[in-house]
């Protein structure tokens, strides 16, 4: 198992990683959109569970763009 996997990220780390606004991260989170936790007043993010999440994110997207093309999982 890598760090990285258990690595917890901040707002301002996921919003760079992802090359998002500070602003969208806390709305993603408040929608429950994208996978946090809330402790105390900070968001807290699994970096693992953030590419998870992205990875998933992007294959909907395809399945949304093109529902007739064969799609596989990784």
């Amino acid at each position: 198992m890598e760090a990285t996997e258990n690595e917890i990220m901040t707002v301002q780390e996921v919003a760079q990683y992802l090359r998002l606004a500070e602003a969208t991260v806390y709305k993603l989170a408040q929608a429950g959109e994208i996978p946090g936790v809330k402790v105390g007043r900070a968001w807290r993010f699994k970096r693992q569970l953030i590419d998870e999440w992205l990875r998933d994110e992007s294959m909907q997207r395809l399945v949304e763009a093109d529902p007739a093309a064969p799609h596989t999982e990784p």
